[in-house]
């Protein structure tokens, strides 16, 4: 096929879900791994700021570049909204789900916002959380991929396997089938296979790694969804009929109908249509992609992708290793230090620590799924919490009593609120604070203090051009986060 420019608008669509708890305890359900800097190549960008970027860069060389489609959560909405204002030049339009319901209803919202912003233009999706190591040759197979897509035909990506993996579901394509577009026919896909399968395929060939990653037009994709699961797609249209909106600066907060949205089936991508494309007369055509692809999947995933020293350990962050090899090491807030080990995962946090064997590192869901049966909250929330107008980091607690350290940004405000079981002291350290107390509204500066007492509404913000931040003394009988009663909220929670 020779190089063209594609006509089509296209739109990168960003599938920003998924808890990634095989990365604990990094990853946790309130910060999940697609927005945590993993990548070993020395990138200070998430992996949802990669995948952003990688997808921008190839649209841009081969065609007409639309809104960035990102489908997420409420319950993420803002850390995605400040990881991409560390970013330039975007445009992104945010498509809140109120609960999960599997991929493919989320891809359905993007198709239908797309097609009320272009003329039916092209989607590219991909998953948040993955890694390409190889630039230019990702976008030499977008190229192709999107010349596949103009042409009303369904374009998926297959990753050339390195290993017999068995944790990916497969790609059969056709070694013989290339088409004169340049893709390969999609003769069939596999679910994930046990070792001696895995291995069979890398022998016989003309298997691939089903990364997520395709292209199409958006109205190829709502006609493929009727064709195969009209129960999907009617019951989206429906929630996305319903939809309200609301503008952060650049960005745009989509949100489809909650109880219509709710009471729908889900299903993913695969399932609900590409599995069921070979074969019928929806048409699938495979590009091969060679590009350094890796998910993440788990903490050996991060050290393969990592740069590894002299000894083969991957580190990050404050760490002295001695007689250490081919171990992964990371540390968040302190000095890790290890001697004598091979083949290990050491990664601490400012609340937990992990040690693990590196193959046995996908059983780490393992810890996870106890911490949630024994309702430990390390499952969900790291030490420091990240909200929508800053973020706060619970130092030290004991009985009746908590202290947090509390950073407030610019022009923002928490909401007006109250709590029935403490009472709060709040003392300024940086910046200024505008404290509603009761009644009264007054503004304090470094070293100047207020004390809220138990069951008064009170609000902090910060009315400077610089962070604030406060040190907070709680006391009562009760110190949880649910005990907060809100009363106004310019995040609109709840």
């Amino acid at each position: 096929m020779t190089n063209t420019t594609v006509t089509s608008k296209v739109f990168p669509v960003i599938l920003c879900g998924g808890s990634g708890t095989r990365l604990w305890p990094l990853s946790r359900s309130g910060f999940p791994k697609q927005f945590l800097v993993l990548a070993g190549d020395g990138s200070q960008q998430s992996l949802f700021q990669q995948a952003i970027e990688r997808s921008r860069a190839a649209v841009r060389s081969y065609g007409s570049l639309g809104s960035t489609l990102i489908v997420t959560n409420e319950e993420h909405r803002f850390l995605a909204l400040d990881q991409l204002r560390e970013l330039k030049d975007i445009q992104a339009t945010l498509l809140l789900e109120p609960s999960g319901r599997n991929t493919a209803p989320a891809l359905t919202l993007a198709a239908l916002c797309a097609l009320e912003q272009g003329d039916d233009p092209i989607l590219l999706i991909t998953p948040a959380d993955q890694t390409i190591q190889n630039q230019p040759a990702f976008e030499k197979a977008m190229q192709l991929a999107l010349q596949i897509a103009q042409t009303g035909t369904i374009a998926i990506l297959g990753i050339t396997p390195s290993a017999p993996e068995t944790g990916y579901g497969y790609i059969k394509a056709q070694a013989q089938g290339v088409q004169s577009t340049g893709g390969m026919v999609v003769e069939r896909f596999v679910e994930k296979p046990n070792l001696a399968t895995a291995t069979q395929y890398l022998k016989e060939g003309g298997y691939y790694w089903n990364g997520g990653m395709f292209l199409l037009k958006a109205s190829v994709w709502l006609a493929a969804l009727k064709e195969f699961r009209p129960d999907i797609l009617e019951a989206t249209t429906q929630a996305w009929q319903g939809k309200t909106s609301d503008a952060s600066g650049d960005a745009v907060f989509i949100r489809p109908d909650k109880a219509l949205f709710n009471a729908m089936s889900g299903e993913s991508i695969d399932y609900a249509v590409m599995e069921r494309c070979p074969g019928s007369r929806s048409a699938i055509q495979m590009v091969a992609l060679d590009a350094g692809w890796n998910d993440l999947g788990a903490w050996d995933a991060v050290w393969q992708v990592g740069s590894p020293d002299a000894q083969g350990n991957v580190t990050r962050g404050d760490t002295v290793l001695d007689k250490t090899t081919n171990s992964l090491v990371y540390s968040s807030t302190r000095l890790v230090s290890a001697v004598g080990v091979d083949s290990l995962v050491i990664v601490e946090t400012a609340d937990a620590v992990l040690v693990a064997n590196r193959n046995n590192s996908q059983e780490v869901k393992a810890i996870v799924s106890r911490l949630e049966q024994a309702g430990r909250e390390e499952k969900n929330l790291h030490r420091k919490v990240n909200r929508p107008w800053g973020w706060y980091d619970c130092v030290d607690e004991g009985e009746r009593f908590k202290v947090k350290r509390i950073q407030v940004k610019p022009g923002a405000s928490l909401s007006l609120q109250m709590h029935h079981h403490r009472a709060e002291h709040w003392i300024v350290v940086k910046g200024i604070a505008e404290v509603t107390n009761g009644e009264r509204v007054i503004r304090l500066k470094e070293n100047e203090s207020a004390y809220i007492p138990q069951g008064e509404k009170h609000r902090l913000s910060n009315p400077g051009m610089e962070p604030l931040e406060i040190i907070e003394v709680q006391s009562g009988s009760y110190l949880g986060e649910d005990d907060i009663v809100r009363f106004e909220d310019i995040y609109q929670r709840t």
